[in-house]
C-alpha cells in the first residue's frame, strides 16, 4: 500500500496524480500536530526548571527554556512567547524544523533520566503560535537612527538580522534574489513540516515592526555588488545561504529524470496542488543529509512505489539525524549505506536505473571496493550537498576572505571587508541549521548596531 492506494494500480513512468488531489493533500498534513491547551499544561508540568539548564546551553539561540515553560505552566502563554522571541524572532519556524532531538531535547534531564524528554519544541510552538495568531507584538521600532543597512538574503539569518536592526531604529533594505522572501524556510524544507503558508505568515510577523523594505530579483554578483551596497548603506549583512548545488560528474545527469532534490523541494512547497508534481514509480535518492530525507519522504507521499536513499558512507556519518532517518524508514523509504553512484543506465533514451559501487573506509579514507550493484530507477534525485557560489563574491571583492569555500567571519560575524558582516550557511561557522542562522543574524545585528552607534550593549 502507498497512501491507501494499491501499488499495482499505479502508472509506470514519471507521472503526476498517482494518488489524486484529496489523498495527496491528506498525506501532506502537519507532521507534528500542535498541542492543545491541556496537552501543553501536562507537557510543561514535566519540566524540572533546572538551574543552569543543559537545554539552554544546547540551544544555539540560548532561549531561556525553563522560564518559558514555567510561564506556560502558569497560564502566561504570551509571556512565554515573549521569552522565546527575545532570543529567536523566528521561534515559530524553529519550533517546527529544529532537530530538537539532537539539541535541547537530547540535553533534557528527563531524556537522561527516563529516555523521554520534555516536549520543548512543541511547547515552543504552542506559545509562539498563540502570539502570532493574536498578532501580539512585543517589540516596537525605536526612533529612526538615520543609519541604513543592506541585508542580502531574506532567509532566516537575514530576517533575524533585519528585525534586530529595525528594533534599534535603523532602516533596513533586504535584497533578495527570488521574488518571495523566506529563504530556506520558504523553499528548502519538507512541505509537511510547515503547513498553511506558515513561512510567509512568519515573515509578515517579523517585518510588522516596520523599517524593513524588500528589493526582489537582486542577486549578489549579478545585478548588485558589495561595493555598491557599501556606497549606498552604512553597513552590509550577507545572509545569502548556499546557492549552488554540487555536481555528480556522471554521464546522463542532464536527463530530465535526474532531478536536483533542492529544486524539487522548492517546487513542491510552492505548488498549490501537490498532486500535479510528477514522480517516478521507482526512485533512488543520492545523499545522506536532510535534503535527501525530505525528498525521499515526499516522493513517497506523492505515490512512488519504491524509494531508496543511497549514501556513500555509514549510517552514523549521515548528516540527517537518526530521528529523520527513522521518519523516512517508517514511511517505507529504504536507506542503503556504503554505496556511491558510478553510472546512470539508459534504455532507449530513458533512465532505467543506476549502478552503484560498494565503498569502505580504508586507511582513514573512503574507497571503492570494485563491487557494484544496480538499482532499477525511473527517477534519480541528487541531494549531494550545496555550496557557495564564491566566484560571484570574490570577483569584485578580492579582499573578501574565504575559508573552505565559505565567507570567513569573526565571532561577531564581521568579514574581512569594512562595514560588512555575514551569517548563516554562507559562512565558515554555518552548520545548515535554521536556528544557527537566526543566532548569527541576531548577533551580527548587535555588532552592526554597536559599530554604527558606538553603543556596545543592546
Amino acid at each position: 500500500m502507498a497512501g491507501g492506494v494499491q501499488i499495482k494500480h499505479l502508472q509506470d513512468g514519471v507521472v503526476a496524480g498517482r494518488l489524486g488531489a484529496a489523498k495527496t493533500r491528506d498525506n501532506f498534513q502537519d507532521i507534528h500536530p500542535p498541542l492543545s491547551g491541556h496537552e501543553a499544561l501536562v507537557a510543561s508540568d514535566r519540566c524540572y526548571f533546572c538551574y543552569d539548564a543543559p537545554c539552554v546551553t544546547a540551544c544555539p539561540t540560548a532561549i531561556d527554556i525553563p522560564l518559558f515553560i514555567r510561564q506556560i505552566a502558569a497560564g502566561n502563554t504570551n509571556g512565554a512567547a515573549n521569552t522565546i522571541f527575545d532570543q529567536n524572532i523566528l521561534g515559530g519556524m524553529c519550533a517546527r524544523v529544529c532537530p530538537t532531538e539532537t539539541l535541547c531535547e537530547q540535553a533534557c534531564v528527563r531524556e537522561e533520566a527516563e529516555g523521554k524528554p520534555v516536549k520543548i519544541g512543541l511547547l515552543q510552538r504552542f506559545a509562539t503560535d498563540q502570539a502570532m495568531a493574536e498578532e501580539k507584538q512585543f517589540y516596537s521600532r525605536a526612533k529612526p537612527s538615520g543609519k541604513s543597512v543592506a541585508v542580502v538574503g531574506a532567509g532566516p539569518a537575514g530576517l533575524a538580522c533585519a528585525h534586530r536592526l529595525a528594533m534599534h531604529g535603523h532602516a533596513v533594505t533586504i535584497y533578495e534574489a527570488r521574488k518571495k522572501p523566506g529563504g530556506l524556510n520558504e523553499f528548502g524544507i519538507a512541505a509537511y513540516k510547515a503547513v498553511d503558508n506558515f513561512a510567509q505568515s512568519e515573515v509578515d510577523y517579523v517585518t510588522a515592526i516596520g523599517g524593513i523594505a524588500f528589493s526582489y530579483g537582486k542577486r549578489l554578483g549579478r545585478n548588485i555588488s558589495i561595493a555598491k551596497l557599501q556606497a549606498d548603506h552604512d553597513a552590509v549583512f550577507l545572509g545569502v545561504g548556499l546557492d549552488d548545488v554540487n555536481g555528480l560528474g556522471l554521464k546522463g545527469v542532464d536527463h530530465p529524470n535526474v532531478v536536483d532534490a533542492v529544486e524539487f523541494i522548492a517546487n513542491l512547497r510552492q505548488a498549490k496542488n501537490k498532486s500535479k508534481i510528477a514522480v517516478g514509480r521507482n526512485i533512488v535518492v543520492i545523499g545522506g543529509g536532510l535534503t535527501a530525507i525530505d525528498a525521499a519522504v515526499q516522493v513517497k507521499l506523492l505515490g512512488a512505489e519504491s524509494v531508496t536513499i543511497c549514501y556513500r558512507r555509514g549510517q552514523a556519518q549521515m548528516n540527517a539525524s537518526r530521528f529523520e532517518q527513522d521518519l523516512a524508514t517508517q514511511r517505507g523509504v529504504v536507506i542503503r549505506t556504503w554505496m556511491q553512484p558510478k553510472k546512470l543506465t539508459m534504455s532507449k533514451g530513458e533512465l532505467s536505473g543506476i549502478q552503484l559501487e560498494y565503498t569502505e573506509q580504508a586507511k582513514g579514507k573512503l574507497a571503492g571496493t570494485g563491487q557494484t550493484a544496480k538499482l532499477v530507477a525511473d527517477q534519480v534525485f541528487l541531494a549531494i550537498g550545496q555550496s557557495l557560489r564564491a566566484e560571484d563574491l570574490v570577483a569584485d571583492n578580492p579582499a573578501l576572505a574565504l575559508d573552505k569555500g565559505r565567507i570567513k567571519t569573526d565571532a561577531a560575524g564581521q568579514t574581512s571587508l569594512a562595514d560588512v558582516w555575514a551569517g548563516g550557511d554562507c559562512t565558515n561557522s554555518g552548520d545548515d541549521l535554521t536556528v544557527t542562522a537566526v543566532a548569527q543574524g541576531r548577533d551580527a545585528a548587535m555588532s552592526i548596531h554597536a559599530a554604527l552607534t558606538g553603543q556596545g550593549d543592546l
